[in-house]
């Protein structure tokens, strides 16, 4: 029996809330390392990290970090993959960028592994991970497009804070005990901490996820529309979207209404679509109150679809409810199924 190739690892931005999930996930999946380099920031080099119990010292990302590299996972901010990702493909390495840098590059695949796993193989050193509310959506949108087309999509969000990283988090904490105790809130980070005012996320629902575009919608908001007509390969496709950080921690919730191709469609036929596909599950008994939420989502790499409904005015329109946690299947679980594909397939050859 040959000897499972292994392949040499970089982390970039190892130190990150989704670093550190990435970290965790090649370790529970077995991915086959043979080395594991740990990158980030000045800031945080020097810190001592366990891969397979083995202690691994952080190093600062540079350009000299990707020698020898076969597979460079980034997550460490647009800046920074625009900066470092063409030189880690200049050494050699295929890079998986878990920001927005590259998303609408049209010579780099925009990819969910459960949707277009296919698009990999034109990859050209890059490939990037979508927009965490767009994978999930597509995720359980792709097997009904299949099944029955759909021409239009709009959706509203019910995003976690921590899509905008742990200070956020702190923040939400903090406030939410201040907020108890009858002390004035203090924002300074959301809904985004450059711009030029900042809300109380506690206790509170906030309509602006990311910095308004001249068209009106957020940077979220576009983000998800225009990832999700590049990942269906289907610029025809109508998408709207509302995003809103809600003050909790973990997962993304989603409500999603769609209209058909077909007008015969039952909810039965809907919920049969989705319990064969990869990565779903469906969750949806209104007799029992079985529905998904973002607390039982929460460190689960599948999304979970409920509440599935037929529209009472339009016999081809649907809604649905769609959950996922944002930093698994989200962020750092997707950018190793891509790993993965990259791996069984074959395809690290530019």
């Amino acid at each position: 029996m040959a000897e499972q190739q292994t392949y040499n690892v970089a982390i970039v931005g190892a130190t990150g809330a989704v670093g550190q999930k990435i970290k965790k996930i090649l370790e529970d999946k077995h991915f086959p390392i043979k080395q594991l380099k740990l990158l980030s920031s000045a800031r945080s080099a020097g810190k001592e990290e366990t891969f397979l119990g083995e202690k691994i010292i952080v190093e600062e990302a540079t350009p000299e970090s990707f020698e020898g590299v076969d597979i460079a996972l980034f997550s460490a901010g647009g800046s920074v993959s625009k900066k470092l990702a063409p030189e880690a493909v200049k050494r050699g390495a295929v890079v998986v960028d878990n920001t927005s840098a590259f998303r609408m590059d049209e010579n780099v695949p925009l990819v969910v592994p459960e949707v277009n796993p296919e698009d990999i193989a034109n990859h050209q050193g890059i490939i990037a991970n979508p927009n965490c509310s767009t994978i999930q959506m597509v995720a359980a949108l792709k097997p009904i497009k299949d099944a029955f087309g759909i021409s239009k999509v709009i959706v509203s969000t019910y995003q976690a804070v921590s899509g905008a990283g742990n200070a956020a988090v702190d923040e939400l904490y903090e406030q939410s005990r201040d907020y108890l105790e009858g002390k004035e809130l203090k924002p300074e980070i959301l809904p985004v901490k450059g711009d030029k005012k900042h809300f109380p996320i506690a206790f509170n629902a906030l309509p602006q996820i990311d910095v308004f575009e001249e068209n009106g919608f957020t940077f979220e908001e576009m983000k998800m529309i225009n990832e999700t007509k590049k990942i269906m390969h289907d610029e025809e496709l109508h998408v709207a979207a509302t995003c809103v950080r809600l003050p909790f921690a973990t997962s993304h919730a989603e409500s999603v209404y769609i209209e058909l191709g077909k007008s015969d469609v039952k909810v039965k036929d809907i919920w049969d679509v989705l319990e064969s596909a990869d990565g779903i599950v469906v969750q949806d008994n209104p007799a029992t109150q079985d529905y998904p939420t973002p607390q039982s989502a929460a460190d689960k790499e599948e999304v979970f679809v409920g509440r599935v409904r037929k529209d009472l005015d339009n016999p081809q329109g649907f809604h649905l409810w769609v959950v996922s946690d944002n930093l698994l299947k989200g962020a750092a679980w997707n950018t190793v199924q891509i790993a993965q594909v990259l791996v069984e397939r074959n395809w690290l050859k530019k």
